[in-house]
């Protein structure tokens, strides 16, 4: 393999990293939107609020990375898309960083209004952003803009795109409530793990109908892509994400613990994501920029690539085990009463 297909490569897997690590924080603001109101809604904005604490921040990282690869090792990429879809990355970028403040602001604020409006806000972007990431996905992977192409409209609404956006959103909102029901069960609220074990199978629902009709679009929309996901390397990974999905299907709705949820979650977005990337092989934007003709320098390439190794052994496992000391509950929030020295104690 070139460097120019290793660093595609790993951008790839960027994207995948972020599509379920991000996907699951914007999938809680989902939830967090579709709860109700203040009193119905209370005890799953409390989970929300707490599952998302220890690691909302962290999960930008991935996004970095992808930006990070894009401007350095495919320039050429990166340019054309930015030029092209201004206006949905730009709407995209705003989102996050709303939801971002409406997530950290609502929780401290003291009056019922300030905590409605950064609620209001959080949950909002929550949805607006994954839309407009998909939609514009969705232009690239229809072919719609070219190295030299002016922003327009079209380049993002059009039905690929709009499909795109909708895909995403249920895919965020199937991982959101997969991940707080796991949550639930960990804090002991039986209650809102079959809350949000129902609203995964529903997520799960849309995701499939919105996948079926995809497949139809892109066969007239985007016939490259559609040949890439019906064919070879592309097609297993669409049946992995189907056999993924199912199985996580199947263990929302049993009665026993569905630990392995999460997991085989994660593997049918990240199968999806990777299905995506392989079909439009050997293609950055189908048919007009190939990997070889989008790729930088092959100096910088290699720079790049040493700089992947070092952050894989420096900071992912970093990542890694901050994931897994969530999962397990590690990270939970101090209290008064953990604050507190033994009774007696005046030291």
């Amino acid at each position: 393999m070139t460097a120019a297909g290793v660093v595609a490569l790993v951008l790839l897997l960027a994207i995948a990293a972020y599509a379920c690590a991000g996907g699951t924080d914007y999938g809680a603001g989902f939830w967090d939107l579709t709860a109700g109101g203040v009193e119905r809604g209370k005890r799953p904005r409390w989970l929300i609020d707490h599952a998302m604490a220890p690691v909302w921040e962290v999960n930008n990282v991935w996004l970095i990375f992808v930006l990070v690869i894009m401007w350095t090792g495919f320039p050429v990429f990166f340019r054309t898309v930015f030029v092209a879809m201004w206006l949905p990355l730009a709407l995209a970028a705003v989102g996050t960083v709303l939801r971002g403040a409406g997530f950290a602001l609502r929780k401290p604020a003291r009056r019922l209004a300030g905590r409605r409006l950064y609620g209001a806000v959080f949950a909002i972007a929550s949805l607006l952003t994954p839309f407009f990431l998909g939609a514009a996905v969705g232009g690239i992977a229809s072919g719609r803009v070219s190295p030299g192409t002016a922003a327009s409209v079209a380049n993002w609404a059009n039905p690929t795109s709009l499909l795109f956006g909708l895909l995403a959103i249920a895919m965020t909102a199937f991982l959101g409530a997969v991940f707080l029901a796991g949550d639930a069960r960990r804090f002991g609220a039986s209650d809102l793990d079959g809350h949000f074990r129902r609203r995964a199978v529903f997520a799960l629902a849309a995701v499939a109908v919105l996948t079926v009709v995809m497949l139809f679009v892109t066969h007239g929309d985007a016939p490259h892509v559609w040949h890439g996901l019906t064919h070879g390397v592309g097609l297993v990974l669409v049946i992995l994400a189907a056999v993924a999905a199912f199985a996580t299907g199947w263990l929302l709705l049993g009665t026993a613990e569905a630990r392995w949820s999460r997991s085989t979650a994660v593997v049918a977005v990240a199968a999806g994501v990777f299905a995506w990337g392989v079909a439009q092989r050997p293609y950055l934007i189908p048919v007009s920029l190939t990997v070889a003709d989008g790729a930088g320098a092959t100096t910088t390439l290699r720079w790049l690539m040493l700089v992947t190794a070092v952050a894989v052994v420096l900071v992912f496992p970093a990542v890694a085990y901050l994931y897994w000391l969530d999962t397990h509950g590690a990270l939970e929030p101090l209290t008064d009463a953990d604050l507190r020295g033994p009774a007696g104690d005046d030291a």
